[in-house]
C-alpha cells in the first residue's frame, strides 16, 4: 500500500496516518471530512484504514472504532452510508460465540435468600407490620398497573405449574379466562380445602404467611380480569381461618384491598368461605357447587370454569400455594424463578414429609431435589437408616407409591416422578420403613376414598366399595392368587370413567401396590391357604378321633 500517494489522493495530510501525530480528535474531523467525498471514496478509505490496522500497527482499535463511528453517523445524516463490516468481517478474525452455560445437573440446597416462604414456621409476626417488613405489599401497585396481559405473559415465562396435585402451566390456565367482558364478572376462587391425607403445605400458608397470599389474590384476579376472589377453607382448619381473616381486614383498612385496591384504580374484593369437612369439595366444580350453596358433587364438563363457573360466571380454581408465590415471580423476574428446577418443573416447591421419618416437617426446596437429599437434608433420615426404608407416597395418598430402590435416585418433579410411573401431586412425601404393612396401608386409603366418594358415579361408587373389601381380604390373604389380577382389572374400569378424578385416586395406590409389591400379596395368600389347610387337618384328625 502506497501510504503517500494513498493520502494525497483524498486530500489528507500525512499525519492522519503517522502515530505520532494522531490524536482522536484529529481523527474525528478527519473522518467527517471523508464522509462528503464520493461513496466510493468512502469505502476506499474505509477498507484501506481498517486492513492497515491489523498489519503495520498504524491505527490502533479504538481509532478505527472511531472512524467507524463517525462514518455511520454522516451517513444517517445525509450522505450515503457504506458498510465496513464485510471488510473487516473479511481481515479481521472473528471471535467465536461463547459456549452455552452447561446444563444444571445437581438440584437441591435452596439458599435462604431465594426462599419464597420467609415465616413459614412462624417465627415471625405473621400480619400486616411483620409481612411488609419481609415485602410483602411492597410496590404492589406498580404490579398491577402494568395490567393483566404483562401479568400472564410473566407468569407463563415463568415456567409456574398448578401446585395443587395436577400441574397444569399456571400463565396458559389464567390467560382462558375472557379477555373481554360480556357483562359478567370474573371471579378467582382459591382452593384452600387441603384435605388429601398427608398433605399440610397450605396450612402454614394461611397459618404464618396470610398476606402473601391475600396479595397474591390481588395479583392473581388482575391477571385473570377477576372483581373478586373467594377463598375456600377446610372446615376443620379453625386457627388458619382466623389468621386469614384478621390478616383481610388489615388489607381492608390499609387501602390494600377493595375499593382502589393499592391506589391503583382497580376494585378488588376477597371473601373467605369454609367447607364442612366433604373431601370432594376439593375439586374444582365440587368447591364451586359448595360455594353456591348446594351439595358438593363435580359437575359434568364442558362447560369449563373459564366459561360457566361460579354463579355461571367466566372462573379460575386455582391453589394456594400457586397464588402465593405469583407477587414474588413479579418482583425478581421469571427468569430467576425459571432458574431453580429442571426444564418444564421450574420453581422452589413446598414439601410436606410425614411418616417414618426422624423430622416430620413442612419446607421450601428446590424443585427437581432428589428424593433422598430431601429426607436426609432436611428431615433427619429415615426412621432406622436408609436401608430401613420400604417405600414412600411422594406426592400425596392420590399417587401410586415407589419402592426403596426407586427412591434412591428419583427427582422431585413432576415429569421425574410420571417417568416412574407415579407422580408429584401435592408433594407430600409420606415414608413408610420396614416396620409398615403396606398392605394394610393401602387398604387404609382404600376405605378412605370409599367414604368420601360422592356416590354420583357409579364406577366411583361401586368400585371403591369392592377394592376396599378385596383389600381387606388380601391383607390378612383371605383370597385367590388369581383375585390380584380380578382387582388390577377393577381399578381400570374405575380410572378415567367418573366425572372427576376421585376415580382415579382410588385406582392409582392399589395399582402401585400390585406393580412393585406383588409378591407381597402372592405370600399372604399362600400363607393363609397353608394355614387353612393345617387347620382342616386338625379338625379332621379331631372328628376321627371322637
Amino acid at each position: 500500500c502506497d501510504i503517500g500517494s494513498f493520502s494525497h489522493s483524498l486530500y489528507l495530510p500525512f499525519s492522519l496516518l503517522c502515530p505520532s501525530f494522531l490524536s482522536l480528535k484529529t481523527l474525528e474531523r478527519h473522518s467527517q471530512f471523508c464522509c462528503i467525498v464520493n461513496s466510493q471514496r468512502e469505502l476506499v478509505i474505509s477498507q484501506r484504514l481498517l486492513r492497515m490496522a491489523p498489519l503495520r500497527g498504524i491505527l490502533n482499535l479504538q481509532k478505527v472504532g472511531a472512524v467507524q463511528r463517525h462514518f455511520d453517523k454522516w451517513g444517517a445524516g445525509g450522505s450515503r452510508l457504506f458498510n465496513t463490516q464485510a471488510a473487516s468481517t473479511s481481515n479481521t478474525p472473528q471471535a467465536p460465540p461463547p459456549p452455552p452455560p452447561p446444563e444444571k445437573t445437581h438440584f437441591g440446597g435452596l439458599k435462604d435468600e431465594d426462599r419464597i416462604f420467609t415465616n413459614l414456621y412462624g417465627l415471625h409476626d405473621p400480619f400486616l407490620k411483620g409481612a411488609t417488613k419481609r415485602g410483602d405489599w411492597y410496590r404492589t401497585k406498580d404490579l398491577v398497573l402494568k395490567g393483566a396481559d404483562w401479568i400472564v405473559g410473566e407468569i407463563k415465562k415463568s415456567g409456574l405449574r398448578g401446585r395443587g396435585g395436577a400441574g397444569f402451566p399456571s400463565g396458559l390456565k389464567w390467560s382462558f379466562m375472557p379477555k373481554v367482558s360480556d357483562g359478567r364478572p370474573s371471579y378467582l376462587v382459591v382452593n384452600a380445602d387441603e384435605s388429601e391425607p398427608g398433605t399440610c403445605k397450605d396450612r402454614e400458608i394461611m397459618r404464618h404467611d396470610p398476606h402473601k397470599l391475600l396479595e397474591g389474590c390481588l395479583i392473581a384476579g388482575v391477571g385473570m380480569r377477576a372483581t373478586a376472589a373467594y377463598i375456600y377453607i377446610r372446615g376443620e382448619y379453625v386457627n388458619e381461618r382466623l389468621n386469614l381473616e384478621k390478616a383481610r381486614k388489615e388489607a381492608y383498612k390499609a387501602g390494600l384491598l377493595g375499593k382502589n385496591a393499592c391506589g391503583s384504580g382497580y376494585d378488588f374484593d376477597v371473601y373467605i368461605h369454609y367447607g364442612a369437612g366433604a373431601y370432594i369439595c376439593g375439586e374444582e366444580t365440587a368447591l364451586l357447587e359448595s360455594l353456591e350453596g348446594k351439595q358438593g358433587k363435580p359437575r359434568l364438563k364442558p362447560p369449563f370454569p373459564a366459561n360457566a363457573g361460579l354463579y355461571g360466571c367466566p372462573t379460575t380454581v386455582t391453589n394456594v400455594e400457586t397464588v402465593a408465590v405469583s407477587p414474588t415471580i413479579l418482583r425478581r423476574g421469571p427468569e430467576w424463578f425459571a432458574s431453580f428446577g429442571r426444564k418444564n418443573n421450574s420453581g422452589t416447591k413446598l414439601f410436606c414429609v410425614s411418616g417414618h421419618v426422624n423430622k416430620p416437617c413442612t419446607v421450601e426446596e428446590e424443585m427437581s431435589i432428589p428424593l433422598k437429599e430431601l429426607i436426609e437434608r432436611h428431615c433427619g433420615g429415615v426412621r432406622g437408616g436408609w436401608d430401613n426404608l420400604l417405600a414412600v407416597i411422594p406426592g400425596g395418598s392420590s399417587v401410586p407409591l415407589l419402592p426403596k430402590h426407586i427412591c434412591d435416585d428419583v427427582l422431585m418433579d413432576y415429569d421425574a416422578l410420571k417417568a416412574v410411573q407415579s407422580g408429584l401431586g401435592t408433594a407430600a412425601v409420606i415414608v413408610m420403613d420396614k416396620s409398615t404393612d403396606v398392605v394394610d396401608a393401602i387398604a387404609r386409603l382404600s376405605y378412605f376414598y370409599k367414604h368420601e366418594s360422592c356416590g354420583q358415579c357409579t364406577p366411583c361408587r361401586e368400585g371403591t366399595g369392592w377394592l376396599w373389601m378385596i383389600m381387606e381380604r388380601l391383607k390378612v390373604g383371605n383370597a385367590k392368587l388369581e383375585e390380584i389380577d380380578m382387582l388390577h382389572e377393577l381399578t381400570k374400569q374405575i380410572e378415567g370413567h367418573t366425572i372427576c378424578a376421585l376415580g382415579d385416586a382410588a385406582a392409582w395406590p392399589v395399582q402401585g401396590l400390585i406393580r412393585h409389591f406383588r409378591p407381597e400379596l402372592e405370600r399372604r395368600i399362600q400363607e393363609h391357604a397353608k394355614r387353612e389347610l393345617l387347620e382342616a387337618e386338625k379338625r379332621g384328625l379331631l372328628e376321627a378321633t371322637a
